[in-house]
């Protein structure tokens, strides 16, 4: 079966077969017991079986390094494919898969999860939550899946719609269910993998450009029953708060603030927890909307948005906290991983959590005091003058990065100096290996109010990304605005008037970079393995699985897979045989739906594999190249006015350029300028009546109107004539009517 006609399927089934979300559901387990059996005692010694991969990360600390030495410097360029298995999707990949007592569990496309002979990659046993197609309208960066938690037996997942599966270790059965989503109405989704806390299972929630409230909630590990709940801003003002630390977070924000916009800090990713210390660290995203003029009036430091968190795991409430970036305006959540070590720091040694966010900066805390110990930029940075000496506390740069009424250049990009792609830390050189992009965007706000749209983006800003790609900003925009775009000086001061991508190694203690190497595509940002015998691995985007020199960063071994690479590779062992798996397919951010046309996902197509490689394997099996483009379709005529199209160019960069950029014919959605005419005619029935739903295509009919889709509508025809004339020149030098 084809890829495409098995994610219609798999929709279309989703559709009749549907669970309901507001229970826990109980299934016959057919337990297996000896599978999955991962408990604290085992997780503490994970250096004592280097065979097993027992975290998203390893070990507890979730450091992304093994102390596996059999694939070395010395015979690294004998790697070849020992196996691979086909998820038969084409979204996005981003999941570490993990592997203990020779089974690999790992998930997939909105929640799926495999589990796998981890020595032939025979399937065991799949599971598909049945996600509905619709729920892809609140997801802002793919319909991605960070991964699973396995314990004592079971395998918990989160699916995009938000429900918390427990899944037996052996058959796949589900043991419970549970919703993790206070309000549908909202733009909630799950795409980070839960974290094993305790005796609970924690999950949160993505949805920072829509219109949710962030929070974490705690699940039994047993039977799913919620044990407590932390919200990371604080809600309406006129009922009381849920729990004590939400007063203090009130104090930060203007009373009038916008609350109904929900004033985003979701926790879509980036926890760990420290089993010595009962201490869950989780990270919180961006405040909504954007631009803090608009969402907390008198300002505040917003808490607690883009911050780190310890929270207990018993009780549910926090022990510390710091906030990375007071009155966020510039998307730098900090979601990104992080890694508990201990390092010897002043010739002590210190149990400590490292971050490296977007916002720029490396920190390394106290983990049990919360307390800074160091922190440096490892970007250029310009919207903070530095961090105050005593308390660490980011002294914003509001003359250079504020950009209500002005545009202005920002760095870090919005895109981030590190994002959700994992580092790794090597015990055995000390050094983190960080996958890094430096690079500025230019921010400005247009819209003198806003007003909710329920479940859908609120996040208002425009953004244009230095040498990278344009998001649509609002048509028609204010002269005032159009002057200032054009201000020559407006980028006078920027490192790079373009991005660019590295992978970093950098020394934690010293905070300061050891060596640097330059990546070929502006998006290779892909997740870090790091392995004993002196070795880091790291995928790209032309397919690519790159082995460096962890001393110096020397490149010593490439493999073409065919496939591009995002997530973070891992390594394992059976027998005497060692392992080295990644799984292989490109999304999330603005690689989401438009893979870049140098990368292996445009040429060969986004089919989602795990790949696995050893010592004396073969060449890897690639993907069919795709077939030359079509020459774009004839449109049909335009009789629409210009403002009637100019109106729908605005409606189209409001609610669907965010899957549509219409900038590439090989993305995961199609480029709406290359319609046939059957679509054409059936556009309506597309957009407001969700004739392809099963396919993904969400319905739009609670938002817009029949007038809206056909502006819409005539915008697409407009910019299909563009597209079509110029292609029409170039074969023939003639310009076709209209």
């Amino acid at each position: 079966m084809k890829t495409s006609a098995r994610i219609a399927a798999g929709l279309l089934l989703a559709l009749l077969l549907a669970v309901a979300c507001d229970s826990r559901t109980t299934h016959s387990p057919g337990t297996t017991p000896s599978a999955g059996q991962i408990d604290r005692a085992r997780l503490l010694a994970a250096n004592s079986e280097p065979q097993s991969w027992l975290t998203a990360g390893r070990d507890f600390g979730k450091s992304h390094y093994s102390p596996l030495t059999q694939i070395n410097k010395d015979n690294v360029r004998s790697v070849g494919f020992a196996w691979e298995y086909q998820t038969h999707t084409n979204r996005g990949l981003q999941a570490t898969p993990i592997v203990v007592d020779g089974v690999m569990y790992t998930s997939g496309v909105a929640g799926r999860v495999y589990a796998l002979d981890a020595a032939t990659g025979k399937e065991l046993w799949s599971f598909d939550p049945q996600v509905d197609g619709q729920v892809s309208r609140k997801a802002c960066c793919d319909i991605v899946n960070r991964g699973v938690a396995v314990w004592r037996g079971k395998v918990y997942v989160a699916a995009l719609d938000g429900r918390l599966f427990a899944l037996d270790a052996g058959s796949g059965a589900i043991l419970w269910q549970t919703d993790t989503v206070i309000d549908h109405a909202r733009g909630y989704t799950s795409t980070g993998a839960p974290e094993i806390a305790g005796s609970n299972i924690v999950i949160g929630n993505a949805g920072g450009e829509y219109d949710a409230r962030g929070y974490i909630s705690a699940y039994n590990l047993d039977d799913g029953s919620l044990s407590w709940r932390f919200f990371t801003v604080p809600g309406d003002p006129r009922k009381p708060f849920e729990h004590p630390e939400l007063e203090l977070a009130a104090r930060t924000w203007d009373p009038a603030s916008r609350w109904e916009l929900g004033l985003g800090a979701p926790v879509w990713d980036g926890m760990v927890y420290d089993p010595a210390l009962d201490l869950l660290y989780i990270a919180t995203g961006n405040a909504l909307p954007w631009s803090q003029g608009k969402r907390s009036p008198a300002g505040g430091d917003n808490l607690f948005a883009c911050s780190v968190l310890a929270i207990n795991a018993t009780t549910g409430r926090m022990a510390w906290y710091y906030q990375e970036v007071p009155a966020d305006q510039w998307d730098y959540d900090s979601n990104a991983p992080m890694i508990l070590a201990d390092l010897t720091i002043g010739g002590q040694k210190r149990a400590v959590l490292m971050h490296a966010p977007k916002n720029g900066f490396f920190y390394v805390f106290d983990r049990k005091t919360g307390e800074v110990i160091s922190a440096k930029n490892f970007v250029p940075v310009n919207w903070t003058k530095g961090l105050d000496p005593k308390t660490f506390k980011p002294i914003i740069d509001r003359e250079a990065v504020d950009y209500a009424g002005t545009p202005k250049a920002v760095y870090p990009w919005g895109g981030g100096a590190h994002g959700w792609a994992p580092m790794a830390y090597s015990t055995q050189t000390g050094l983190v290996y960080l996958p890094v992009t430096e690079g500025a965007n230019i921010l400005f706000d247009a819209t003198d109010r806003i007003e909710r749209r329920p479940a859908l983006t609120n996040s208002v800003t425009s953004s244009i990304a230095l040498g990278a790609f344009r998001s649509m900003p609002p048509a028609n925009l204010p002269a005032r605005i159009k002057t200032a775009l054009a201000a020559p000086d407006l980028t006078r001061n920027v490192p790079h008037k373009g991005l660019r991508s590295y992978l970093d190694a950098w020394d934690p203690v010293r905070q300061q970079r050891v060596w640097r190497v330059e990546m070929a595509n502006l998006f290779d940002r892909g997740g870090v393995l790091a392995v004993g015998s002196g070795l880091v691995a790291q995928g790209n985007m032309a397919g690519l699985l790159n082995f460096h020199d962890a001393t110096n960063g020397a490149l010593l071994h490439s493999i073409d897979t065919g496939s591009s690479i995002v997530a973070a590779p891992m390594t394992y062992s059976i027998g005497t045989e060692q392992y080295l798996a990644v799984m292989a397919s490109v999304g999330g951010g603005p690689l989401s739906f438009n893979p870049p046309p140098d990368s292996a996902a445009f040429k060969r197509g986004n089919l989602g594999r795990v790949l696995v490689f050893k010592l004396g394997g073969g060449e890897t099996p690639k993907p069919a190249l795709l077939p030359p483009v079509a020459p774009t379709p004839q449109p049909p005529p335009l009789s629409a006015s210009a403002d009637e199209i100019a109106r729908g160019a605005s409606l189209f960069a409001q609610n669907c350029s965010r899957c549509h950029a219409n900038v590439s014919t090989r993305g995961s959605t199609p480029d709406l300028r290359r319609m046939s005419a059957a679509t054409h005619a059936a556009f309506e029935q597309i957009v407001l009546k969700g004739a392809l739903r099963p396919r993904g295509m969400p319905q739009w009919d609670d938002v817009l109107s029949e007038s809206d889709t056909q502006a819409i509508h005539a915008h697409l025809i407009s910019l299909g004539w563009e597209a079509f004339r110029q292609e029409s020149e170039q074969r023939s030098g003639t310009s076709p009517a209209r």
